[in-house]
């Protein structure tokens, strides 16, 4: 899965934001925190949902479950939206 092209990434002042192109088929813009920076990082190239889940381990300390269910969380809005390309 990576990131849909009708979506642009743009992170400023810490935060995260993705944004629309024309193309999509989604109006509106997407604010995320560091957790969904981190996810929508990982989608910028080719990659799985347990690769987004290594490294968001290796990034946050987090409760045991904690970062599997936030990436399925995350995931779940961005493929409702289609800014993911499976």
């Amino acid at each position: 899965m990576k990131l849909s092209k009708n979506f642009i990434l743009h992170e400023a002042d810490g935060q995260t934001m993705l944004v629309p192109t024309g193309s999509a088929g989604f109006s509106g813009l997407v604010k995320g925190n560091k957790t969904l920076g981190a996810v929508l990082g990982c989608l910028k190239s080719e990659t799985t949902e347990e690769d987004i889940v290594k490294a968001l381990k290796a990034r946050f300390d987090a409760p045991e479950g904690a970062v599997e269910r936030d990436v399925a969380k995350a995931l779940e809005a961005l493929r409702k939206i289609g800014a993911i390309d499976e």
